[in-house]
């Protein structure tokens, strides 16, 4: 009978975890101004930036029209993927030890939840939310949306070095490694991930590459008059 109970209780608990960022909890998107995309409605975005998004509201410093979770919140409702709002919120439930910031309408997860039922293609709203999810020990939910990132199949310095960041929290040191070395192939100007990575002892240079051998027959080029439909060890014609 207690066992009962305990899994019986187990089971509210966890549905009320997930209740938390449901669609339900986190309200609707509809908005009285928007809701606009930061990467395309650009003209959209200043009006909403310029009252409630200052450089005060996003370091943390002062609200503009009342508390900073009020302003951050506004600028959330009317773009919930605006990725430095997002990270804002997120700082700022650091800095309050709380989940639900003072002023926010919503929990910081609900921001994040929000943002990717807005945009479920936006790669860097996924890598601010698996990032959050990595810092609050939800390691396999991170790497959902590490993987979501990595199916979508965009490159970039940013990316990678974010992705690496990520793994690196997760302790997935190889593939924190390996995203690393694509940043700054791809010219990421911060060391902090491979700084990062050599405190913990798993930072190595990238290998280099073999240099190509002057014998054509060794890259597989063909010899001036050599027959192309000649058979290979695999009995498959060239």
């Amino acid at each position: 009978m207690i066992f009962r109970f305990l899994f019986f209780l187990c089971v509210v608990v966890a549905g009320q975890v997930r209740a938390e960022t449901s669609d339900y909890a986190c309200g609707p998107l509809q908005n009285a101004y928007g809701p606009y995309d930061y990467r395309s409605d650009k003209d959209k975005l200043p009006i909403v930036l310029g009252a409630h998004f200052t450089p005060d509201v996003a370091n943390l410093v002062k609200g503009v029209t009342g508390k900073i979770g009020g302003d951050i919140d506004y600028t959330l409702r009317a773009i919930p993927n605006h990725p430095a709002a997002l990270l804002a919120m997120i700082r700022l439930g650091e800095k309050e030890r709380t989940n639900k910031p003072s002023g926010a309408r919503y929990t910081v997860e609900c921001y994040l939840n929000r943002a990717i039922r807005f945009r479920n293609d936006d790669h860097m709203v996924k890598i601010i939310y698996a990032s959050y999810l990595a810092k609050n020990g939800k390691g396999n939910d991170a790497l959902k949306y590490l993987n979501d990132v990595a199916d979508f199949g965009e490159e970039s310095a940013n990316l990678y070095y974010n992705i690496g960041l990520i793994y690196l929290d997760l302790k997935h040191y190889d593939k924190s490694l390996e995203n690393a070395h694509r940043a700054y192939k791809m010219g990421f100007p911060l060391p902090g991930l491979r700084d990062r990575l050599k405190k913990a002892g798993k930072w190595s240079e990238p290998k280099p590459i073999a240099e190509t051998s002057s014998d054509p027959k060794l890259n597989g080029e063909q010899e001036p008059g050599e027959d192309s439909s000649q058979i290979s060890d695999s009995g498959v014609a060239r």
